[in-house]
C-alpha cells in the first residue's frame, strides 16, 4: 500500500509535473534567450568549473612502501604531480631511442 504524500510537505504553487508538462517542456538554451536576451542567457549556460584536460588521467590503486610515499608528501602540495612525473622520466629512460 503506497504512502500518503504528507500535506505539511505538499506545495500547492508548486506541484508535480504531468505528462502534459513534460511534453511542453523546452530545453534552457531555447527559453532563456526569449526571457533575459541573448548574451546574459550565453553566460547563464557557459559550463562551470574545471576544463576538461586534453591529457586524461586515469585513476587506478597501487600500493607504495611507506618510506616512498613519505618522502614524496614530505615534498609538500602537488606530491602526486612529482611522483607521477618522476615515473614518466622513468620511463623514458627505459624506453630505447
Amino acid at each position: 500500500m503506497p504512502k500518503r504524500p504528507n500535506p505539511q510537505l505538499t506545495d500547492d504553487d508548486n506541484p508535480e509535473w504531468t505528462d502534459a508538462d513534460f511534453a511542453r517542456a523546452r530545453p534552457a538554451s531555447e527559453v532563456l534567450p526569449e526571457l533575459f536576451g541573448t548574451k546574459t542567457a550565453q553566460m547563464m549556460l557557459k559550463p562551470r568549473g574545471r576544463p576538461r584536460s586534453e591529457v586524461v588521467k586515469e585513476r587506478i590503486t597501487i600500493r607504495f612502501d611507506a618510506d616512498v610515499l613519505e618522502a614524496f608528501r614530505s615534498t609538500g602540495k602537488g606530491w602526486q604531480t612529482r611522483m607521477n612525473d618522476a615515473m614518466r622520466d622513468w620511463v623514458r629512460a627505459q624506453s630505447p631511442v
